[in-house]
């Protein structure tokens, strides 16, 4: 059987990059994949048809996670859908890279919004049928940079310590409702945003990394896989590290 057999999952951002490869490996593993996009329509149908080829169940959403009101109505739409809501993987995200002393207001508050304040939107949606349910796992995507900073990214930083300490703190308030909430930290992965960067940039990143590598989607993809399934039933309120050792 496979690992998410009967799921229905909730993906956010997940018209490239990580959040297309944990579409992808959620489909495989048997979930009904709801997927959300905020621009394209064209690559929006494009991975519906990608998912569904080979029988899988996915459908793609146009929503703004960052936006209140709309994930309310996304997660209604899929519990309308569906019947309900197994998991959730806030992975939406952006950055707006700068030094602190040139970051504008509009520069931090586009950044927290998306990427932390769009987990706040879905996890408080979803709780209602999880609640009803009395099961699910809530992932977020947090990253290294959240737990070790980075200059340059104080925004970006910001957002992704504060999906740490919200998973932590989900996972207390959820826990007694057999609710798990857990963060995953990738490190340098290597997707369609790290082609535009220098080659020798490139090579000192990997040269740095203990197992000599940027990581894939695909790896991502894998552990939150595990985190979704019931093979991590006892795993809760967790930061699962994915970086191949830059940070231990």
């Amino acid at each position: 059987m496979r690992l998410l057999e009967g799921k229905v999952a909730i993906i956010t951002g997940a018209s490239r990059g990580i959040g297309k490869a944990i579409a992808q490996k959620f489909v495989e593993q048997g979930a009904t994949v709801a997927f959300t996009y905020v621009s394209s329509d064209e690559k929006a149908k494009a991975l519906e048809q990608e998912l569904t080829a080979n029988g899988g169940v996915a459908k793609g959403f146009k929503s703004n996670a960052g936006d209140f009101e709309a994930a309310q109505q996304l997660v209604d739409d899929v519990v309308a859908t569906y019947g309900k809501v197994d998991v959730l993987v806030n992975n939406a995200g952006i950055t707006r890279d700068t030094l602190l002393m040139r970051m504008t207001e509009e520069q931090w508050d586009e950044v927290i919004n998306t990427n932390l304040k769009s987990a706040f939107n879905l996890t408080k949606a979803v709780i209602r049928p999880m609640l009803k349910a009395k099961a699910g796992s809530i992932i977020n995507m947090s990253s290294v940079v959240g737990v070790s900073g980075n200059a340059g990214q104080a925004n970006y930083a910001a957002s992704k310590a504060g999906m740490i300490g919200f998973s932590k703190s989900v996972a207390q308030e959820l826990g007694s409702r057999n609710i798990r909430c857990n963060a995953i930290a990738p490190g340098f992965i290597e997707t369609e945003m790290t082609e535009v960067l220098d080659p020798k940039v490139v090579e000192e990143w990997r040269a740095s990394i203990p197992l000599k590598r940027g990581g894939t989607p695909e790896d991502v993809a894998n552990a939150t896989v595990f985190l979704a399934s019931e093979m991590s039933a006892y795993v809760t309120g967790q930061t699962l590290h994915v970086c191949g050792g830059m940070l231990m």
